[in-house]
């Protein structure tokens, strides 16, 4: 019985439009986040699934030099199959270009897992590749033999080889999505790797080993091998498999999760409002209920299972919106990806069936469970209170409610902890801003322009509903502050990063410039008629100890941490303080300075280093140790070349080193690095704006996906302001057909409405408009590590637009009050 009045209030509160902002905000909290859901699940299974091909193999060992025989030999001794691969980059040349491209040597029986498909050339069939390129052959992309403008039979150099093009790869099963894969490609035998002279001292190289057998054998000796390894070598399974891809979209669904959860919180305000709207709009139908004899708890039971009832369904339509969404989303990380995604599993499903009914029972239950103690002598006295207020015990309930819906969708207590503190201070201050805005436009609404017409009541009326006016302003504010986030603010930060280059800035590294060779490639520069840049030395070296302790990995829990302790760094040394680079501490060692080295703030920072400590290298199977003399901030936007450690002179020279440099070649010149290339086959020059070209390709496509998840924020930030706008119809609707009801004219209550809406949005403007600016300058100098100066323009168009925008709103959704006769509203609204 109580199930089907549950039932039809539902349909007729439906019907009456009772329940559509409700509804609304509960679809897109749901969908957000299932959308959400539903991608990171059939990105982490589909990842999962190809794990093995993703590798090449069972198990994948790499390092940053030639891995010891003993390894194969071990591998194979315990019956596994074994296949070496080298990773680097290198100029692809002909006659007439040189590109930049991403070479893998291969042995024999390469790939273990997986396969190499290969086609005569572009829009061809393609198949299998059966064993891989001959001696002397090489195999390249769609993408190199079209820069390169060379064809299957063709020749290319590599080094100082000279290969024939044998085939074009159309797929690679192992291929990741780091730097390296985003160059163009070319393959060719591990015979032919010393004969192309490429792989030299300071070469940077990922030699790997691919390995496969049984499950057991495979264990077995990854147990072994993990016991063996050495500094710069790694183990990857498919619990590590494809870091590259999993770190661009453990990223992307950072931003994903932020998306939903603002999209949640916004919801939850939204939800919040309506609930209050509803439940003074519904006081006198249960009242009448109390006067016909239904009981207490039949009159809950009745309102609970309404809203049970209507949060399932609403709940239901949000996750089926997500489940089409992400299918959409889906397609562009298939193409990123280059893999098919397997179909969702139904577990987000449950999860945005608990949001939706989580969202209902914090903050809907506690407004609901007033309505079970309406007075029956209200239905005579309209003017007696709704019901008791809520005890501190529900409201203490919505609060958890919402902190476990933050925690648990971020995933990250970090970021659930920001953004739950970031609401809190934000309403806090809103709220407290807007109560003392709102009681100084109060107080003076009888001084000067403000005596008489509409204006007064207007101001008037905001103090009449202190708190309802308070909860809009914060309300709006908070939706504003998000709108303009995503909007304003978010396009600022963007323009500050592309104009942190200059237009000459280096657009072009040389690399693997040998010392023999630094006069000749100056020389070429010269005669080019191009400014000669600075070369400086690079050596490869391992930091492993701080103060004579050594450097253990374990020791550190952040992931980047992690990676900079097991890397080799890039050294150089000099006397002259490099351009871009400010001593912060410390003093820079210069001509004839003690031994010592300069570290970059940055590193100084994660490692916990500071002047007067002393660090020890491994280069070349040697140990030099220094003290740090001076730290240094650097401009890494620059495109300069930039070291984490500068020793003095004196330290370093006998260290074996490559020389590298940047310059910035003007259009036109490209003919400039096809010929230093032919005159120096080792150098590798890249090409700066190539590169992050293709980097942004694919960044773009994580930001797609993440911008129409980000647009499930910005419809939950346009519902609270529409709910917050709601929030106080009925009141004002009363208050309005008592003026006209007492003589007021028409002119006279537009002016009421629109001071009383103008008041609003232009304080709600101005406070979204400063906390706007604030997050954006935290965001800049925190995480983008920008100096980000707010401008005022985005404050005092927050404030015109809130102004504006908020009294067109309700103007909107208050101008048929003023078609209707004041006798009609007061019978109405009591």
């Amino acid at each position: 019985m109580i199930f089907r009045l549950a039932f039809r209030m539902m349909l007729r509160d439906f019907r009456a439009g009772e329940l559509h902002l409700l509804g609304l905000a509960i679809v897109i909290a749901v969908a957000s986040l299932t959308s959400v859901g539903f991608l990171a699940d059939r990105v982490g299974r589909g990842l999962d699934r190809e794990a093995n091909q993703l590798l090449g193999g069972d198990l994948l060992l790499r390092a940053d030099q030639p891995w010891d025989v003993s390894f194969a030999d071990e591998a194979r001794r315990r019956g596994l199959q074994v296949a070496g691969t080298v990773l680097f980059t290198s100029m692809a040349t002909t006659d007439d270009s040189a590109v930049l491209a991403g070479v893998k040597v291969v042995e024999q029986g390469y790939p273990l897992r997986g396969a190499i498909r290969i086609a005569p050339g572009p829009n061809l069939p393609d198949a299998r590749a059966d064993g891989v390129p001959r001696s002397g052959e090489v195999w390249l992309d769609e993408r190199l033999l079209a820069e390169l403008k060379v064809r299957v039979g063709d020749p290319v150099d590599l080094g100082e080889r000279t290969f024939r093009v044998a085939g074009m790869v159309s797929f690679e099963s192992d291929r990741g999505a780091n730097f390296f894969s985003l160059l163009p490609r070319a393959i060719f035998n591990i015979d032919d790797l010393q004969a192309t002279g490429l792989i030299t001292v300071g070469s940077r190289a990922t030699w790997r080993l691919h390995v496969a057998g049984s499950l057991e054998a495979v264990a077995d000796y990854e147990q072994w091998a993990r016991a063996h390894l050495g500094r710069g070598q790694a183990v990857e399974t498919i619990e590590n498999a494809r870091p590259e891809v999993r770190g661009a979209l453990d990223q992307a669904q950072r931003f994903l999760r932020l998306a939903a959860l603002l999209a949640v919180v916004l919801a939850a305000v939204a939800v919040g409002l309506s609930a209050r709207r509803f439940m003074q709009r519904h006081l006198d139908a249960c009242a009448v209920m109390r006067c016909l004899g239904a009981q207490q708890s039949r009159v809950l039971g009745i309102v609970i299972g309404e809203f049970l009832l209507f949060g399932f369904v609403a709940s239901a339509l949000g996750a089926a919106l997500g489940w089409s969404v992400q299918w959409g989303l889906g397609g562009g990380l298939r193409e990123l990806l280059a893999t098919e995604l397997p179909a969702p599993s139904l577990l987000p499903l449950a999860h945005g069936l608990v949001v939706g009914m989580a969202l209902l029972i914090g903050f809907v239950l506690p407004q609901v469970l007033r309505l079970g103690s309406v007075p029956t002598i209200r239905v005579l006295r309209r003017e007696i209170s709704a019901a008791e207020p809520l005890s501190s015990g529900v409201w203490l309930a919505g609060l958890l409610a919402l902190l476990g819906l933050i925690f648990w969708i971020a995933a990250d207590f970090r970021l659930g902890l920001a953004v739950a503190l970031g609401f809190a201070v934000a309403l806090g201050v809103f709220a407290l801003a807007a109560w003392g805005v709102l009681r100084l436009a109060v107080r003076s609404r009888g001084v000067g322009s403000l005596r008489g017409g509409g204006w007064r009541y207007g101001i008037a009326a905001l103090g009449r509903r202190m708190g309802g006016s308070v909860i809009q302003v914060a309300a709006l504010g908070i939706g504003m502050t998000a709108l303009l986030l995503l909007t304003l603010i978010r396009g600022d930060l963007l323009a500050d990063w592309r104009g942190m280059t200059p237009a000459d800035a280096p657009n072009r590294f040389i690399i693997n410039i040998q010392p023999d060779q630094r006069s000749g490639v100056e020389e070429a520069f010269r005669a080019a008629g191009l400014d000669v840049p600075g070369i400086n030395p690079m050596i490869r070296g391992r930091m492993v100890s701080i103060n004579g302790e050594p450097i253990r990995i374990e020791r550190y829990e952040e992931g980047r941490t992690r990676r900079l302790a097991e890397r080799e760094f890039n050294l150089s040394y000099g006397s002259v303080l490099p351009s871009g680079n400010e001593v912060v501490a410390g003093r820079w060692h210069g001509e004839a300075g003690a031994p010592g080295f300069s570290v970059e703030k940055g590193l100084a920072e994660t490692f916990s280093l500071k002047v007067g400590d002393r660090v020890t290298f491994e280069i070349a199977g040697q140990q030099i140790e220094a003290p740090i003399t001076s730290v240094r901030a650097l401009e890494w936007d620059s495109m300069r070349v930039n070291f984490f450690f500068i020793a003095s002179p004196g330290l370093l020279e006998s260290a074996p080193a490559s020389l590298i440099t940047s310059f910035h070649l003007p259009s036109g010149e490209h003919a400039f690095t096809t010929r230093l290339v032919n005159q120096f086959p080792n150098l590798s020059v890249i090409d700066i704006g190539a590169v992050l070209a293709q980097v942004q390709a694919m960044t773009d496509k994580l930001i797609v996906i993440v911008q129409l998840v980000f647009g499930f924020a910005v419809l939950a930030g346009l519902v609270v302001l529409y709910a917050a706008l709601q929030s106080t119809h009925d009141e004002r609707e009363y208050e309005l057909a008592m003026l006209r009801t007492l003589g007021a004219r028409h002119r006279q209550v537009r002016q009421a409405l629109a001071a009383e809406f103008l008041v609003l949005g232009g304080v709600a403007g101005v406070l979204a408009g400063v906390g706007a600016s604030a997050i954006g300058w935290a965001l800049a100098q925190f995480v983008f590590r920008m100096n980000y100066v707010p401008s005022l323009w985005p404050l005092a168009l927050a404030a015109l637009v809130g102004a504006v925008g908020v009294m067109l709103g309700g103007w909107l959704g208050t101008r048929k009050l003023l078609s209707t006769p004041p006798l009609g509203s007061l019978r109405a609204l009591g």
